[in-house]
């Protein structure tokens, strides 16, 4: 399966495993994952869930290769229901219980949209964070734009976002992006640590907590998200994310290389 949940006690992994592609998600993996974390959110004895991703990589982000195919069926859903499956899956959900990225490898392009939908991020020291798809033209789409400079601050996020280039995980702590960095090989077993903790604590007060976090940064949250997507969507309609994702396809711009 390209995702799969394990569950210990009251912490749930959500694994995308796609470790082939560095994890990239195509239509079916984010609506799996989309899936998994509804499932997640309903279950009661489920109180901290983690997002992992198997073979050494967090997520490379939308599988750029199923874009340039034109397989249907394959590219990843494109539409602005909040309550539906976003383009990398579960990223417009807003959960009532924490989220913990256990991040190895590549979280890039979407995939470090994925990391900042979770409330926590957890980074190995190999990690690697970054807008990589500023090189074909493919929008954030998925909340990167509205989550990246609530995290880290607008100047920072600006020069990741527009530069589109490699943050490893020092850098990544030194500006709040991550909030440990662990040997490479951990970071799934301190995020299930983690979340283990902090399904011990009271968790009315817990969850109360985390809704006036987000709250209070994210003022007008929903808005922000529809303002992102009707400005990628303009960019998609241009036709430069196909193009990029067929020069992708040959292999321009790979492993981090403008």
């Amino acid at each position: 399966m390209e995702v799969e949940i394990e569950k210990n006690g009251a912490v749930w992994t959500v694994i995308i495993n796609r470790p082939e592609v560095r994890n990239a998600v195509d239509g079916k993996t984010a609506k799996l994952l989309f899936e998994a974390f509804k499932e997640f959110e309903a279950d009661d004895s489920a109180l901290a869930g983690v997002l992992w991703g198997a073979g050494g990589h967090f997520c490379a982000g939308a599988d750029l290769k199923t874009i340039a195919s034109g397989d249907v069926d394959r590219i990843n859903p494109l539409n602005m229901d909040l309550d539906d499956c976003a383009p990398m899956g579960p990223t417009r959900l807003s959960l009532s219980k924490p989220v913990i990225a256990a991040v190895s490898g590549y979280a890039v392009a979407g995939g470090l949209e994925l990391a900042c939908w979770c409330d926590i991020r957890v980074a190995e020291e190999s990690a690697v964070f970054g807008v990589f798809c500023r090189r074909y033209g493919v929008p954030l789409i998925d909340g990167g734009t509205v989550r990246l400079p609530a995290i880290v601050g607008l100047g920072r996020a600006l020069d990741i976002i527009l530069t589109g280039r490699p943050v490893d995980a020092w850098e990544a702590l030194n500006m709040g992006l991550v909030s440990r960095v662990v040997p490479d090989g951990k970071a799934r077993e301190e995020a299930e640590k983690m979340g283990l903790n902090l399904s011990k604590f009271p968790q009315t007060c817990l969850k109360g907590d985390l809704k006036s976090a987000r709250e209070s940064v994210f003022k007008d949250y929903r808005s922000a998200l529809e303002y992102e997507f009707a400005q990628g969507l303009k960019t998609l309609e241009a036709g430069e994310a196909l193009r990029g994702a067929a020069e992708f396809e040959r292999g321009k711009g790979k492993h981090g290389k403008f």
